[in-house]
């Protein structure tokens, strides 16, 4: 996949599935959005990226619940 700067949303990427996926574009070159409703857990995945050379930013959010973005 040619992700090298390229940005990727990745929605509830505070854990499980969305965390291996935020992981993996961020080791492909990708800017990531890190998007989720738990902040800790967010900020986590965000320094594992961080540590492995990567970029992302975090938004905090209940993509079920507009009024929450």
């Amino acid at each position: 996949m040619k992700m090298k700067n390229k940005f990727a949303v990745v929605t509830g990427s505070s854990t499980g599935i969305g965390r291996a996926i935020a992981l993996e574009l961020a080791k492909e070159g990708a800017f990531i959005a890190l998007a989720g409703r738990t902040q800790d857990k967010l900020l986590r995945t965000k320094s594992l990226i961080a540590e492995n050379g990567g970029q992302a930013g975090v938004f905090l959010g209940d993509f079920t619940k507009p009024d929450s973005l």
